[in-house]
């Protein structure tokens, strides 16, 4: 009878040892901390992004200003202007973006800001591509300025910065400012400066006849655009959200958070005009987030009912009534007739210096009767 041959000992598999567990764990702690690393490689990438961007602009109001300086005291010509574009150019060919345009364009950047304190600093904090779209398409200081501190605060990109411009969000939010609750405006009131009366998602390719289906899918698919447009501090909770009232259920369109009003915002999607009904609806939805969904800490509800068009006096009068912090605002799908609006916006303008040259007419008459009459 053969001996047996000593059995040899079975080495056991990682995942039976636990080792290869082990192991796995700590190359996901490694991952993690690489992650930490990279994303401390990329915040300092964009401080000194930020940095080099504040330095040319500051570089580029300077020279505007020295130039300006040089023209205004007519101790050059703008053919001097010239001169130093092509001497730069030959002694230093390396340099770009000093062209004769981009000197006069440095000028006028200085010229139209320096008698501007209040937008002044808010130029630096935007990359100086920036700064020529609004100087180019901007006319009054008052755009201006609006563009410049909702670029900062929202830290839109280029695209998207020329995206509003062409939109005429300043005169749209002039000529139509959001249309509120009284309860709204009490409960938030900085709420005015965070809803728009009219939201532009020219980014959705809908058919004729669309259904709400379709506008809430189309939304939820561009979510990226979608939130660019409500603004930086909107953040998504949900679609079709359930809220659950005497054992139905029901249906809310889009649920969203905003951080800086620590709320959150109901949104009803409506692909005809504005009816008094529609704010019902939304009013009992609101009521059922905030007794049903609202954490502690956080402050009531916002509804807002988005049509495709209201009646201005429809609005008016259902909100007059409302207890709930609600508003009404309508979307276009394409772009809005700037031309049009550039018209308006001057007849506004008019009007406001009409009234107001009126009003002072008025007051020193009344000045001037009571000095009589002493």
């Amino acid at each position: 009878m053969k001996p047996k041959r000593p059995t040899k000992s079975k080495t056991l598999s990682p995942a039976k040892t636990g080792s290869g567990g082990a192991s796995r764990d700590a190359e996901g702690g490694r991952e993690s901390t690489f992650r930490e690393v990279v994303g401390m490689i990329q915040d300092a990438r964009k401080r000194a992004l930020q940095a080099v961007n504040t330095e040319l602009v500051d570089l580029y109001w300077h020279l505007g200003a020295f130039i300006s300086g040089k023209i205004e005291t007519a101790a050059w010509g703008e053919g001097v202007v010239d001169e130093l574009a092509r001497f730069i150019a030959k002694q230093h060919p390396d340099i770009k973006g000093f062209t004769r345009r981009s000197l006069f364009r440095m000028r006028q950047f200085f010229d139209i800001y320096r008698g501007e304190p209040k937008v002044s600093p808010l130029v630096t904090q935007l990359p100086w591509t920036h700064n020529l779209l609004i100087l180019s398409k901007c006319k009054r200081p008052e755009e201006r300025e609006f563009y410049l501190r909702l670029a900062v605060q929202e830290k839109w990109s280029k695209r998207e910065l020329e995206r509003q411009l062409n939109g005429a969000l300043f005169e749209r939010a002039v000529l139509a400012p959001p249309k509120v609750s009284a309860v709204l405006t009490q409960l938030h009131p900085t709420a005015g400066s965070v809803f728009k009366d009219s939201y532009l998602f020219d980014f959705l390719d809908l058919q004729e006849g669309h259904s709400e289906g379709d506008l809430q899918r189309g939304l939820v698919a561009n979510l990226k655009k979608f939130l660019i447009e409500l603004g930086r501090d909107f953040a998504f909770v949900g679609e079709q959200y359930l809220l659950q009232v005497g054992g139905r259920d029901f249906r809310l369109d889009l649920l969203f958070f905003h951080r800086e009003l620590q709320c959150l915002v109901a949104l009803e999607l409506k692909i005809e005009e504005f009816q008094p009904e529609h704010l019902g609806k939304l009013e009992f939805y609101l009521e059922a987030l905030d007794r049903d969904v609202r954490k502690p800490h956080e402050r009531p509800s916002i509804g807002v009912l988005l049509c495709a068009t209201n009646d201005n006096e429809v609005v008016e009068y259902a909100l007059s009534r409302s207890a709930s912090p609600a508003l009404i605002a309508e979307y276009q799908t394409q772009l809005p007739n700037r031309a049009l609006l550039l018209n308006k916006l001057h007849e506004f303008y008019e009007l406001a210096q009409s009234s107001a040259e009126l009003t002072m007419k008025e007051h020193k008459l009344r000045n001037t009767k009571n000095e009589n009459t002493k």
